[in-house]
């Protein structure tokens, strides 16, 4: 009866086996109780450690992309200005253009007429430029989409899950 109180019965995912028992010593407790307190305290320094280093990378990535977002503002909000100012200068060319009496036509409808295709002409370019700077916004959001899909990419490329399983194992203890 003693030897079966030496070993247990373990039941893994339905693979049954026999195992020493375990016994748990009293007195190598004190001992346990400081080491395990200095380990505790190890590890929540290393654990606060690696806190810090992952808000600070965080910190500098969002710095970053709030960055590339005030320069993309930036250029938007510049390509507008000058699409503006370039339809006023065009607008007060054209009101010049009506109070020289020598540029006058000599009838009426040829004037609307030419006024009125003088306004479309100056409209179909204004959203031409508009369009332009557009696309150009586009392919600078486009390769920033392209740059983080990347750099993903190669995040996921560098786990040490892809290295041998020693380097796996060494890299999975290290953190």
């Amino acid at each position: 009866m003693e030897e079966d109180d030496e070993w247990e019965l373990c039941n893994d995912d339905g693979f049954v086996y026999k195992r020493k028992r375990r016994r748990i010593d009293p007195s190598p407790a004190a001992t346990d109780n400081a080491a395990a307190a200095a380990l505790a305290a190890e590890n929540e320094n290393r654990r606060r450690e690696r806190k810090k280093r992952t808000l600070l990378k965080l910190r500098t990535k969002y710095e970053n992309e709030i960055r590339e977002w005030d320069t993309l503002s930036n250029t938007l909000r510049a390509m507008q200005n000058a699409a503006f100012q370039q339809q006023q200068q065009r607008q007060q060319e054209q009101e010049r253009a009506s109070e020289d009496p020598s540029s006058l036509p000599s009838t009426s409808t040829d004037s609307v007429g030419g006024s009125l295709l003088d306004e479309l002409l100056l409209q179909v370019e204004t959203q031409e430029a508009v369009i332009q700077d557009i696309s150009n916004l586009c392919d600078v959001a486009e390769s920033v989409c392209f740059k983080r899909e990347e750099q993903f990419k190669r995040s996921l490329f560098d786990l040490p899950i892809w290295s041998s399983p020693a380097e796996l194992m060494q890299a999975l203890c290290d953190e």
